[in-house]
C-alpha cells in the first residue's frame, strides 16, 4: 500500500490564506512544511519560511499524536503584508502546554521552540470538534 502524501496538496482559500487538508500521519508534516515554503514565498515573505516550517512541522506533529482519526488541517494567513498566522486544527480537544524538559529529556521542547520563534505570540482554542493551535509570525525590521 502506498501511503505517499502527494507533494502539493490541493490548496483552499484566497489569495491571502491557504490551507490544506491532511491526515494523521507523520509525513504530514512534510507536505504542511511544503505549503508554508511555497506560499510565504509566494507573499514575499520567505525570510519566515525557515521559522515556519520549524513551527508547522511541530504543531502538525503534535496534531498527528493525538490519535483523533479525522483529517487535520493546516492554514497559513497573510494577517498583514508582513505578518503570519500558521494554524492547525484537529479534532482532539486536549490543548497544549509547554512543559519544562530536563536536559536529558528526549522530547517536550517543541512548544516552547514555537513561543521563542513566535516571541510569546501563539496560542490555542477550543471549538465543539477540536481544536486549533495557531502561531503568528511577523517579518523583523532591519536597522
Amino acid at each position: 500500500m502506498n501511503t505517499t502524501i502527494a507533494p502539493t496538496p490541493a490548496l483552499v482559500g484566497g489569495e491571502r490564506r491557504q490551507a490544506v487538508h491532511l491526515p494523521y500521519r507523520p509525513e504530514s508534516a512534510s507536505t504542511a512544511r511544503h505549503l508554508v515554503r511555497t506560499v510565504l514565498v509566494k507573499w514575499g515573505l520567505e525570510d519566515l519560511a525557515d521559522d515556519a516550517e520549524l513551527i508547522v512541522s511541530e504543531l502538525v506533529g503534535n496534531a498527528s499524536k493525538t490519535g483523533c482519526q479525522l483529517t487535520m488541517s493546516v492554514e497559513i494567513v497573510s494577517i498583514t503584508g508582513r505578518d503570519v498566522r500558521i494554524g492547525v486544527t484537529d479534532g482532539c480537544r486536549i490543548l497544549p502546554v509547554r512543559v519544562d524538559a530536563g536536559p536529558n529529556a528526549e522530547g517536550g521542547r517543541g512548544l516552547d521552540l514555537v513561543h521563542k520563534l513566535t516571541r510569546g505570540h501563539w496560542g490555542a482554542a477550543l471549538m465543539s470538534d477540536g481544536k486549533t493551535v495557531h502561531a503568528d509570525l511577523k517579518l523583523r525590521t532591519t536597522q
